[in-house]
């Protein structure tokens, strides 16, 4: 955590930020912020299927008082409009989603909210972006290909880990990877690095038939799945009894066991949602995208200028 503070130069030295009070590798958050001088963090938590209010309490006070910063962190279970009013970042988290009007309406007009992940990838659901655009609030995105954050070179390793959690070797497996977008790169390196034998498409109507072992798919989410109906019919005449391994973009899991398809994870995912945490392979790149996220933040806060190589995005108020 120290190193990710000091290669992303995150400073947040006078700064009040609003944040989760997560569990597991997600519990750094806060701990970050202070670690980076935050002033004030206020950590927002609730009970939910990842552990208890009390859990994630314990976890972050683990974290924060070996290094000294516990007492400039604060856990809430309710978020008052007199916190909102002095806040100068917001993260799109977990616990904070969605991030509705109402809460944007109490920020002060100098605040940003943190989108936590790169700009292309966000999701209308998680918050709403036309009150940020009455209130000319600036969402920002983080460049997880910037060198000090890195997190895209995880992808890979991410999709390997899935397919192994689902009975793959990976070596000799012939994997058609349904990518429409920047994953691409990182997904194919990684898959064909284990020694797959790996075919893109960017779409499924562009699948042909073959001996395909998996598909793996990593398209953009949609108002509509990515493999629905007449795409899961599609993939099963191309190869019958292959695996749908769901890595990002909504697939209707019904309409694929109609038509004789096995998927994976077998339980629902949330809308736009990824089928696997980059938790699953270890904190890492979980410290290194909450601080990426931060300090894209903290930037545009400070009123650095966005640049193709910089830390920062902006998501577009219109979207």
């Amino acid at each position: 955590m120290k190193l990710a503070v000091a290669d992303t130069g995150l400073d947040m030295s006078g700064m009040t930020v609003l944040t989760e009070a997560a569990t597991g590798a997600y519990s750094v958050t806060p701990v970050l912020a202070a670690m980076a001088g935050a002033k004030q963090v206020y950590a927002f938590t609730r009970s939910g299927r990842h552990g208890t209010v009390s859990d994630a309490k314990r976890q972050i006070l683990e974290l924060a008082a070996p290094i000294g910063v516990a007492d400039r962190i604060q856990i809430l279970e309710k978020v008052s409009p007199e916190v909102l009013h002095n806040v100068d970042i917001v993260t799109n988290s977990g616990h904070l989603r969605p991030i509705t009007a109402e809460l944007i309406a109490h920020l002060r007009g100098d605040a940003v909210i943190a989108l936590m992940f790169e700009a292309w990838e966000f999701r209308r659901e998680d918050l709403d972006i036309e009150a940020c655009a009455r209130r000319e609030i600036p969402v920002v995105g983080v460049n997880e290909r910037h060198p000090a954050v890195d997190v895209f070179s995880f992808l890979g390793p991410l999709a390997v880990k899935q397919l192994h959690d689902c009975g793959f070797a990976v070596l000799g497996n012939t994997i058609g990877l349904l990518c429409d977008n920047d994953f691409l790169a990182p997904l194919h390196t990684g898959l064909a690095g284990l020694g797959a034998n790996v075919e893109t498409f960017k779409n499924v109507a562009a699948v042909r038939p073959g001996a395909w072992d998996a598909f793996v798919v990593a398209l953009q989410p949609a108002t509509t799945p990515r493999v629905g109906e007449a795409e899961a019919a599609h993939l099963a005449a191309c190869a019958p009894g292959a695996v749908v391994m769901q890595f990002w973009g909504d697939i209707d899991r019904a309409a694929l066991a109609r038509n004789g398809l096995s998927v994976w994870p077998t339980l629902s995912v949330g809308q736009g949602h990824m089928g696997i945490l980059l938790s699953e392979i270890g904190p890492e790149p979980i410290v290194r995208l909450q601080t990426g996220g931060l300090r894209a933040a903290e930037w545009v806060r400070r009123g650095g200028a966005v640049t193709p190589d910089g830390f920062a995005q902006l998501v577009r108020w219109q979207e």
